[in-house]
Order: C-alpha cells, then sequence, then structure tokens
C-alpha cells in the first residue's frame, strides 16, 4: 500500500492537510495503479469492500449507526483508534454502545439497501479517503496533544450525508472539518471515475450523441438537458457503478457540463 505525502499543513487547525484537488486525484490514480491497474486501462467498477479489506487492511463493519438527528443522517464512519460507536440494537429494539479497534470502518445499513449501490461504493471509498488522506491528523497530532495538554480528537469519524458525494466545489469550505470531508470525497470521485478513463470514455459518449463542442451548456437546449442530466449520467452509473448523482458532479467538474 502506497502513502500520500503531505507537503503543506495547517498547523493552526489540527495538521489539516492543505491540497488542491488536483493532487488529490494524483493520488488516487497511484494508488489505483498499485491496487487495480486495469482500473486505469478499462473503464469499469471498483469494488469497494475489496478495496478497503484487502488494500487498505481494514474492519469493515455494517451498522445501523445511531444518530440522534434525523436530519443529519450519517452514511458511514471511519476509527482512527478504538473507540465506542453507538448503534441502533434491532433486535433488542434499542440502542446500545459498540467496542470497535483502531482502523475499522463502518457503514450504515441505510447504505447497502437495494438502489443505494452507487452511494454505498461512494461512502465506502470516502471512509478509505480519510485513512489514507487523514492518519497524522487524528493519529500523529493526538500524540502531541497528549504531550501538551491539548484536547484530544475524537477516536472515530462520522460522515453525514451532505459531505459524501457532494465533491462539485470548495468555496463554501470554511473548516478543518469540512476540507477534509472534501478531501475524503474527491478521493473517492477520483478512485471510483478517475480520469484516465472517464475523459476518453465521456468524449466517446459526447461524439455518440452528435455534441461535438465538448461540452454542454446547461439551460440552453431541452434535448441537450436531458442528454446532460440523464442519458450521459446513467451510462456512466452502468459502467462505473456510481449514482447518478455523483455522475453529474463529475460530468460538471470535469467541463463536459456547464451550468448556464
Amino acid at each position: 500500500m502506497i502513502t500520500m505525502k503531505i507537503n503543506r499543513v495547517d498547523y493552526n487547525n489540527n495538521n489539516t492537510p492543505v491540497l488542491y484537488d488536483r493532487e488529490i486525484g494524483g493520488f488516487a490514480h497511484d494508488v489505483i495503479e498499485d491496487y487495480k491497474p486495469n482500473l486505469l486501462r478499462e473503464p469499469g467498477m471498483i469494488r469497494f469492500e475489496h478495496f478497503l479489506e484487502s488494500y487498505l487492511g481494514v474492519t469493515l463493519m455494517f451498522k445501523d449507526i445511531y444518530n440522534p438527528d434525523p436530519d443529519k443522517k450519517i452514511l458511514g464512519a471511519v476509527a482512527f483508534r478504538g473507540g465506542t460507536l453507538k448503534v441502533f440494537d434491532r433486535e433488542n429494539m434499542r440502542v446500545s454502545n459498540m467496542l470497535v479497534k483502531e482502523n475499522t470502518v463502518i457503514i450504515d445499513n441505510f447504505v447497502m439497501e437495494p438502489g443505494r449501490e452507487g452511494l454505498a461504493m461512494f461512502t465506502g471509498l470516502h471512509e478509505g479517503g480519510h485513512l489514507m488522506i487523514h492518519p497524522k491528523v487524528y493519529k500523529i497530532y493526538e500524540e502531541e496533544n497528549n504531550n501538551i495538554n491539548k484536547k484530544r480528537l475524537p477516536p472515530i469519524v462520522y460522515c453525514r450525508r451532505d459531505t459524501v458525494e457532494n465533491f462539485g466545489g470548495s468555496r463554501s469550505l470554511k473548516t478543518a472539518k469540512s476540507w477534509m470531508e472534501h478531501h475524503a470525497d474527491c478521493f473517492a470521485a477520483s478512485l471510483a471515475m478517475p480520469n484516465a478513463t472517464f475523459i476518453p470514455f465521456v468524449n466517446q459518449l459526447m461524439r455518440e450523441y452528435d455534441v461535438w463542442k465538448g461540452h454542454i451548456v446547461l439551460n440552453q437546449d431541452d434535448d441537450l438537458d436531458i442528454l446532460a442530466k440523464d442519458l450521459l449520467p446513467e451510462r456512466i452509473t452502468e459502467v462505473y457503478g456510481v449514482s447518478k448523482r455523483a455522475a453529474l458532479i463529475k460530468l460538471k467538474k470535469s467541463g463536459f457540463v456547464v451550468d448556464s
């Protein structure tokens, strides 16, 4: 397994890495080259469970993660250190505490339901992004904190619905936490839809649909809007296994679909 070299960190915010999206994409490319290089040659679907367990060596669990706020659904979590996770025990119909060990990824059962396969993949890869990009934030920094009596960082990081499949832009990011969620989501997108295959594949699709400008500007033509919002994402979903939401964000981020 390769590791990411972090050249810049924000010392005032938990040593949060300072990264451009292109750096994350380049790292994801190197990870795929090390893990399954064929995914850089032919468009295809990455198996997130195999990636997490076999490549990252994590313990993967599927649970009903408890969250008292139903409007902020927790899709996944990652334990950088051993800790306690609140889960809903369906058998006994109660909330209980479960001990989880270091390097554990927990996926909420909600995303594993039929019809959410793309979201499940993205959530798993998102948690993997945290483990690969942010270990020094939650491990080494915590050791430094212990030496200088600063507040310890939480051992388990929870990822909510609004942070997964939301890699489109960074202008609204204000906190270290929001930046780290963006890092993890960019990593997930780059693993699921690597530019090495995604860009040629979409260029081919555009030619098939007789679009020769190289991009579609939304709200200019109804037929092109359907192509951009529905047909292209559906074709991408069939090949890469991502959701239509993630596919459309990637199309926009890659410049194939442009807001008017």
